[in-house]
């Protein structure tokens, strides 16, 4: 028998759904007899929590359906398989799970954290000579995977931040009266997302007045000072800042507010109230009326406006994951190669995941202007192409119509 089981980890998107949905036709089109879903990732491997895709997708509508469902439509954890020296219980319980269900191939859907896990399980497989291949599905709206031209998930992400943005600069306009905006985005190290908003900027919008990402130091004094300068001139001003970032001595912004007390179990902490601490500054030192604005998980899975170009990908990659892995890969993750700008054209390839997991792709320097209050030319380029077209939702009473997990 020829089976294989697929999960998804980390944070959701609008677009995760098309990964597994490529993963599970592309198994059940190379001849796998039984595709299993993991409940909660990893988690439900080790939980035996599974369920068979066949049971969930029964048609071409379910299809259609799975791949305009945002979020994960078998569950996702945060589970941090321990190192494999000393621990190696836990890696002989996975595998002999894997081997009671008589698992062909493991494909993982997931960001950072996820592909640490597709290299502890690939090197272990490889330690015990498992004829199991494992392979990784690159997911993240943080678009911050090495070697990848760019994630899956982002395309969408930044599709909505853009327009959103356009929609918040036209709200900021309609009084006679000075208004300051602060836009929080997701973006713990990397201001992927929070570029995005420079989309904005357009023959019927002038787009955003700075964008602050954590690549550089923030300085909370020059910030201020440059908002008095705007504020004086115009009506509406409108700041996108990255939730992530620090000022010189390494604290990030929110937490000269407040007190971050979540960690999660990959030692990531919390972030949220960066657009308010500032908002309140602005207020406080200039007495104009102020917004904060968290986009928050809006920005993660908005699938009523996905990227036609993002669904396709993130179709392909996991398509592709199943191609490798049935040709003898693994311990690989899939990466979009990006061959043509004119037209826009990327090409699935594949790399080592030891070259991948636990490494952050920040933004490059030189696509942030001197100053660290904007994004250069070269980087809404960069973007511009992976929101293009839309994939309509399937409306019913409506609302959008979506698949949803049953047990």
């Amino acid at each position: 028998m020829k089976n294989v089981i697929v999960g998804q980890s980390g944070g959701p998107t609008a677009v995760i759904n098309s990964s597994l949905l490529g993963v599970y036709k592309t198994a059940k089109d190379r001849g796998a007899d039984i595709v299993y879903g993991l409940v909660h990732g990893i988690k439900g491997l080790l939980d035996r929590d599974m369920v068979d895709l066949s049971t969930q997708v029964k048609n071409d509508l379910d299809m259609d359906l799975l791949k305009r469902t945002p979020s994960s439509f078998l569950g996702s954890c945060r589970y941090k398989l321990p190192d494999i020296k000393g621990n190696e219980s836990t890696y002989e319980e996975i595998f002999k799970i894997l081997k009671e269900y008589e698992i062909y191939a493991f494909f993982y859907i997931g960001g950072n954290d996820s592909m640490d896990t597709i290299k502890k399980l690939s090197d272990y497989g490889e330690k015990i000579k498992s004829p199991i291949r494992f392979m990784g599905v690159p997911k993240t709206i943080d678009n911050d995977l090495a070697i990848t031209d760019h994630t899956p998930g982002y395309g969408s992400a930044a599709k909505y931040i853009a327009a959103t943005t356009k929609e918040i600069i036209r709200d900021g306009l309609v009084y006679d009266y000075p208004v300051v905006s602060v836009i929080e985005l997701m973006g713990r190290n990397a201001g992927w997302l929070t570029a995005a908003t420079a989309l904005a900027a357009g023959e019927d919008c002038e787009g955003v007045d700075m964008i602050f990402l954590p690549e550089r130091i923030f300085d909370l004094d020059k910030f201020l000072d440059k908002v008095g300068e705007l504020y004086k001139q115009k009506r509406s001003v409108v700041i996108a800042v990255s939730e992530g970032v620090k000022v010189a001595d390494g604290r990030y912004v929110c937490e000269l507010a407040d007190h971050v007390d979540y960690v999660d179990a990959f030692g990531h902490k919390q972030l949220a109230g960066t657009a308010r601490f500032l908002a309140g500054k602005v207020a406080e030192k200039y007495g104009v009326k102020t917004r904060a604005i968290e986009l928050s998980s809006l920005q993660r899975c908005a699938a009523h406006i996905t990227s036609r170009i993002d669904v396709t990908e993130a179709f392909n990659t996991g398509g592709s994951a199943v191609k490798a892995a049935f040709e003898g890969m693994s311990g690989q993750v899939i990466t979009l190669k990006r061959v043509s700008e004119d037209p826009y054209m990327c090409i699935t390839e594949s790399a080592d995941v030891h070259f991948i997991a636990n490494v952050e792709k920040k933004v490059p320097d030189e696509w942030i202007n001197k100053d660290g209050t904007n994004i250069l030319e070269p980087l809404v380029h960069y973007i511009r192409p992976l929101i293009q077209s839309e994939i309509t939702p399937l409306w019913v009473d409506g609302l959008p119509r979506h698949l949803i997990l049953q047990k």
